[in-house]
């Protein structure tokens, strides 16, 4: 269940991470609610994941799954590059956190 949570969590993070661009190209009341909600809600998730998960798999599968999805987020909706190079180095990413669940 903690692996759920966690997952549900780093998901937070990609929408508060795009909320941040949002915010950045039109500063309204919505964008910031949002913004706000969102990383509160996956600082909170991943609290309640290292109830279980060790410290340091807990942390680095949330911060990948942030990073990893940020980037797809970034290419499918904002207009940023979309290269083979980057899409190989996000897969990576991906690997390694898969690597890290299934030695934990």
């Amino acid at each position: 269940m903690a692996w759920i949570i966690l997952i549900i969590g780093g998901c937070f993070e990609v929408v508060g991470v795009a909320s941040i661009n949002r915010w950045v190209n039109k500063k309204n009341i919505k964008h910031m609610v949002e913004l706000v909600v969102a990383f509160a809600l996956s600082f909170a998730l991943l609290s309640y994941a290292m109830n279980t998960i060790p410290m340091g798999t807990a942390y680095a599968v949330w911060t990948s799954i942030g990073t990893a999805g940020s980037a797809i987020v970034g290419m499918f909706f904002f207009g940023d590059a979309k290269s083979v190079r980057r899409i190989l180095f996000i897969t990576l990413i991906i690997a390694a956190t898969v690597g890290l669940k299934l030695i934990s």
